[in-house]
């Protein structure tokens, strides 16, 4: 609290956020201008914790026809825990390019990831771009390549929670309190069940803008909560495209001064966490006949290797995986067919029909796409 009890205060003096501060409409106005033939690239990578998003903008003259036309560029890295300072640069390399919701027109967002520059070696030769250890992209690229051609496709159930930026609560939920239990918000509509409805259906517009092949979106169980889903997309493409999702739910969360967390467990208590389960199938599980048989020896080799892919599988999971809230236990793997409260749920057609694809329900929804994939194929196929 302030010295006078009054509003609590923060940095900026009270709990009033810049964002709050500043009207929309007069950036709007200059968004309008004519740009005379340039271009901006939003470089994005992924920050120094894994998690975070970092960006920054180049100008550029034409518009690239592909990442391999556009620039390597480079960043501070002390200033994102990717680097020492007395050695900061880190450079980025494109991987894809999208257009741009926030700028429009011609504008792009360019998904890179991060090296350490070339080095002259003390023979005189110059070495190749390295990845730094904070590259998750890098190794998750070289399994795909080896994977490529079982073509695995994977589908990524994305949860996350709206938070008030002040009072760091749900948005909508009471001021230091709590709404009804669970049962009226999945997939719900009207005042009281339904809270953030503006910022997912921006959401849905800014990803098909930018081409991410975001293919739905619900209210969750806790509300506040929602999901989006990208996919299906295939090998290195789904860690890409859910990255830059991300980062567009974070951009527009910045316009409406609303925090989002991918927190597993945002509330502790009879409420549900948060997930990111991963939906994979490969040219075997997909072959009519026996597929059904793939599917059977893919998850057996995924129980031998539970431990290694819940270390993989996100962090704060273990408040998550507890046997309740539609989760399984995470010390023990568990599978079964239309099962919500298993490691690994089948869907009730593949028995059937013989062929389809799998959920692995337990990655969190912290997850990093890049390394839930390499080791699904890692494991089921290297």
């Amino acid at each position: 609290m302030g010295d006078d009890g009054g509003a609590p205060t923060t940095l900026f003096g009270t709990e009033e956020r810049i964002g709050a501060l500043l009207d929309h409409t007069i950036v709007d106005k200059y968004a309008k201008l004519e740009q005379k033939g340039k271009i901006c690239a939003e470089y994005v990578w992924i920050g120094g914790t894994g998690s975070d998003l970092r960006s920054k903008t180049k100008t550029l003259d034409k518009l690239p026809k592909s990442p391999e036309d556009l620039p390597v560029w480079n960043f501070d890295g002390s200033s994102t825990g990717q680097a020492p300072g007395k050695d900061s640069e880190v450079c980025l390399i494109p991987r894809r390019i999208f257009s741009d919701p926030f700028r429009g027109g011609d504008n792009i967002l360019v998904m890179s990831d991060c090296y350490e520059p070339p080095r002259q070696k003390e023979d005189g030769s110059i070495s190749e771009y390295k990845a730094i250890p904070s590259n998750t992209r890098a190794p998750c690229a070289e399994a795909m390549k080896k994977a490529e051609k079982e073509e695995p496709w994977f589908g990524v159930e994305q949860e996350y929670t709206l938070l008030n930026s002040v009072t760091k609560w749900p948005l909508g939920w009471p001021s230091r309190g709590f709404p009804g239990p669970q049962g009226p918000y999945y997939c719900s509509a009207g005042t009281g069940a339904s809270m953030g409805r503006e910022i997912v259906e921006a959401h849905i517009k800014c990803c098909y803008f930018a081409g991410i092949k975001l293919s739905g979106v619900n209210a969750e169980v806790m509300p506040a909560q929602w999901e989006f889903q990208v996919g299906p997309c295939i090998g290195i493409a789904l860690g890409d495209e859910m990255w830059m999702s991300r980062y567009i739910l974070m951009r527009l969360a910045e316009q409406f001064n609303i925090d989002v967390t991918f927190d597993p467990k945002p509330i502790p208590g009879d409420w549900n966490g948060a997930g990111g389960h991963m939906n994979y199938s490969t040219n075997s599980t997909r072959k009519e006949g026996t597929g059904w048989d793939a599917i059977q020896e893919q998850i057996k080799k995924l129980e031998k290797k539970h431990a290694v892919h819940l270390a993989g599988y996100g962090t704060g999971n273990e408040r998550r995986l507890t046997g309740k809230h539609e989760t399984s236990s995470m010390h023990e793997f568990t599978w079964g067919v239309a099962n919500r409260g298993a490691s690994v749920r089948v869907g009730r057609s593949v028995p059937v029909e013989k062929c389809g694809y799998y959920e692995d329900r337990r990655p969190s929804s912290n997850l990093d796409p890049y390394v839930v994939t390499r080791l699904l194929v890692e494991t089921t196929l290297l």
